[in-house]
């Protein structure tokens, strides 16, 4: 079954570079059971680029059975280590050289491995997960949920460029006895029990297998949402006005058609959002995304800006070093401030903006232009990515413009870089604003500044 063609339309026409030639593609088969826990895979990967120092990413829960060269007549000799800062769900596998000293990539290889996962289907029982998140391979009892980051499937890492090759071509034939459904990312899902799925494309494949039903509205996949008719026709619609929105603002096309996914965890308590493009999926224990028609809708729906957001601060662009999960959070946060204030409602935003700032209260952070090369615990901090600098970005909109505002970001994301550290951010705003010393009064309040959080309230609070 072919991805959808305006995916393709949209790979040809963007001008980021994911050329076909370029893609690291993943060709083969998959066996899952949602109901044993287990995983099965033998894949070729081919394309792999010529690259000497490197790590190819595997779920830790993943057991190799062994790599081999693609003609099939021999094992490679691979080795293994762990560094929770490139990935804490997967191990570093690489193939050493003839000497021992350095490491070999062959251009492709084959690679086979199984894997058992527990099986959670009652989360109030002692042996239920104490957490679940996005890389975790989870296993409800009714599905199977896997994202790029939990690395079930083999990812190449550019160790030099801090680089995780994530998206890839794929051609995969997956079977799943215990299902009645069969999603991956960037095809329609398939009823049965077997599913073709192939992109010439780059995406990153989310696997979401089980027993669950399909509903669609306005171009857009529900998958296990239980949502009514109408329900799904005004969720489709809030789902256009906020991509025309970004479009049109960030001059970027917004070309993606969404699939929401909506799930249970693991776990007895958490629930969160996440996007693996052009997949948004929530997975919790309330109404999921009903609470878009609920009592918290003024809370949910600026949620789901903000994941909406990360086509293009994470997909469109993607960024590296100590400050890449900063930029790709904080300004899909920034983002959704951006709609509540103007597709959903001034009070919402306002009130927003008021929550942040009590929650910055007695907040000593370091700030992001401290130290050019590291930032202590920013990577760990959910409040410094997803409260401290979206307010950060909204003081120093209010200094320089909404348009200035516009287009550093629109150079954020179109602007090459081999490492998005502070230097990178500065010379983009350098750039958007043409202007040194407005430039110069912004590193000392904002961005080097101790008091960086008074300095950004206190401009807020300016009228």
């Amino acid at each position: 079954m072919s991805a959808k063609t305006s995916f393709l339309v949209f790979f040809i026409l963007c001008s980021v570079g994911f050329s076909n030639a370029q893609n690291i593609a993943i060709k083969g088969k998959m066996d899952v059971s949602i109901t044993k826990g287990t995983i099965q895979c033998d894949f070729t990967v081919s394309k792999l680029p010529r690259i000497k120092d490197y790590y190819i990413l595997l779920n830790a829960g993943l057991n190799i059975r062994n790599i081999r060269d693609t003609a099939d007549t021999y094992d490679y000799y691979y080795d293994f280590a762990y560094n929770n800062k490139v990935s804490g769900e997967s191990f570093e596998y690489y193939i050493p050289d003839n000497t021992g000293k350095a490491k070999f990539l062959p251009k492709s290889l084959q690679i086979s491995y199984v894997g058992a996962f527990p099986v959670i289907s009652d989360t109030l029982t002692p042996t239920a997960a104490r957490q679940d998140w996005k890389g975790n391979i989870a296993f409800n009892g009714k599905t199977i949920r896997a994202t790029e980051q939990s690395a079930w499937y083999p990812i190449l890492y550019d160790v030099a460029k801090d680089k995780q090759y994530t998206k890839v071509a794929y051609d995969i034939d997956v079977t799943c006895n215990d299902c009645n459904t069969i999603y991956l990312n960037g095809n329609t899902p398939v009823k049965g029990t077997s599913a073709h799925f192939k992109s010439d494309s780059a995406l990153e494949p989310l696997l979401f297998a089980g027993n669950y039903t399909i509903d669609t509205a306005n171009n857009t996949y529900f998958l296990n949402t239980s949502m009514s008719k109408e329900q799904l026709k005004e969720f489709g619609k809030m789902t256009d006005s906020y991509k025309k929105y970004y479009a049109k603002n960030l001059s970027i096309p917004y070309t993606y058609d969404i699939t929401y996914i909506q799930t249970t965890p693991t776990s007895k308590e958490n629930g969160f959002l996440f996007v693996t493009y052009p997949t948004v999926t929530t997975v919790g224990w309330d109404n999921g995304f009903k609470e878009v028609f609920g009592k918290r809708s003024n809370r949910f729906r600026p949620f789901i800006a903000h994941e909406l957001g990360h086509y293009y601060f994470g997909t469109y662009a993607k960024f590296n070093s100590v400050l890449g999960e900063v930029i790709t959070e904080s300004f899909a946060e920034f983002l959704s401030f951006k709609i509540s204030q103007n597709l959903i409602a001034d009070s919402v935003y306002t009130a927003k903006i008021d929550e942040d700032i009590k929650d910055l209260k007695d907040y000593k952070p370091n700030p992001i232009g401290a130290n050019k090369d590291s930032l202590k615990d920013v990577n760990d901090n959910n409040k410094y990515k997803y409260v401290y600098f979206p307010i950060i970005l909204t003081a120093v909109e209010k200094e320089i413009g909404k348009e200035k505002m516009w287009k550093w970001m629109r150079l954020i994301l179109t602007t090459k870089a081999e490492f998005t550290n502070y230097e990178f951010l500065k010379s983009t705003l350098s750039t958007a604003l043409k202007d040194d010393s407005k430039l110069d009064y912004l590193e000392k309040t904002y961005f080097k500044s101790d008091a960086s959080v008074q300095n950004a309230i206190a401009t807020i609070k300016k009228k």
